[in-house]
């Protein structure tokens, strides 16, 4: 849209010591085509292309190409600094903190990743920004990230309800379970791995050992392992208490395939050489998972599923054919 250069009005530019002379007279002797400016539609003032304006001015122009946004006045702000972090006249590492500083107040639910994106600086420095800013910054039991996604700060209450889902729903997906529980499938796998080990689903918080101890009692894990204790904050769920107590973490896939590659037994004849191709490229570290599932494109998701779980049925009854041979073979090394 056009509309006059003497309708629009300064904006609250990021820019610490204002518009540069120097660049505003580059882009007045250019020739070429600006892009349009960005304005607020209510006050009619600059969110980003103020230099463009200004050169506009300089050229004698009478009117100019806008585009219109509709915000509060903390997400133009958030949105002046955005644009100006990628494309034209970069922002100053000064411009930069000041800006972040601000947007860390205004936008507390904000992670550090998602401000340090907006800002153009590290997360890690937003997270130093923030911590300095504690006292004037409103606390928030959330953030969301670059992706739009809302995480909470404290995992443990996602972690307790992934606990009872992964009890009630063995078969259910690191991702559905996520997505119920509000954490991220990597959480989901540690709270796994922590109920086959017979521990909580959550890390001990610091000093929590040393209390238990001086109290002399001992808490129940998730598991129901005597020795280990209950996350502090809250009693593990009794879904969870249901876990196999004693349970020992499974073995590694891969280190019990390579104890099998070397049993002359299968290695000898060509049906225990088939059996160990398929064992092996079954062989897959449950840590590498989660990074395979985020590779799998959207429109193949629904046939990957049906494919995982038909080839999990598949393996299955392998498993119980297997189990059923070991109860007349040797009772004692068939599993319940």
């Amino acid at each position: 849209m056009t509309i006059p250069v003497l309708s629009i009005l300064p904006g609250d530019s990021p820019r610490l010591n204002g518009e540069d002379r120097a660049h505003i007279t580059r882009l007045a002797e250019m020739e070429a085509t600006l892009p349009p400016i960005l304005v607020d539609r209510r006050t009619m003032r600059v969110i980003d292309g103020m230099h463009r304006l200004m050169a506009a001015s300089l050229q004698g122009r009478e009117t100019i190409e806008v585009m219109f946004f509709d915000g509060s006045t903390d997400d133009i702000f958030l949105r002046a600094v955005q644009e100006n972090v990628t494309h034209g006249l970069p922002l100053s590492q000064a411009d930069r903190r000041a800006a972040a500083e601000r947007i860390i107040i205004s936008h507390p639910h904000m992670s550090d990743r998602a401000i340090g994106q907006a800002a153009g600086l590290a997360a890690k420095t937003i997270a130093a920004i923030r911590k300095r800013s504690i006292d004037h910054v409103p606390q928030s039991n959330a953030r969301v990230g670059r992706d739009g996604r809302v995480r909470p700060l404290d995992s443990g209450e996602g972690r307790l309800r992934a606990a009872e889902l992964l009890i009630d729903q063995p078969e259910a997906s690191l991702r559905d379970v996520a997505r119920a529980a509000g954490i991220s499938p990597a959480t989901v796998l540690d709270v796994r791995n922590r109920l086959a080990r017979g521990e909580p689903p959550a890390p001990q918080k610091p000093g929590a050992a040393r209390g238990n101890a001086a109290s002399g009692g001992h808490a129940s894990g998730a598991a129901g392992t005597e020795g280990v204790p209950a996350p502090p904050s809250r009693p593990v769920p009794a879904s969870a208490a249901r876990t196999r107590p004693g349970i020992r973490p499974a073995p590694d896939p891969a280190a019990t395939v390579e104890k099998l590659l070397r049993d002359p037994s299968l290695r000898n004849n060509d049906q225990g050489k088939e059996m160990l191709r398929l064992l092996h490229i079954n062989a897959v570290n449950a840590d590498q998972l989660p990074d395979v599932a985020a590779a799998v494109p959207p429109h193949c998701v629904t046939a990957v599923i049906g494919l995982a779980r038909q080839y999990a049925r598949m393996w299955q009854d392998f498993a119980q054919e297997l189990n059923e041979r070991a109860r007349i073979i040797d009772p004692s090394a068939a599993t319940r």
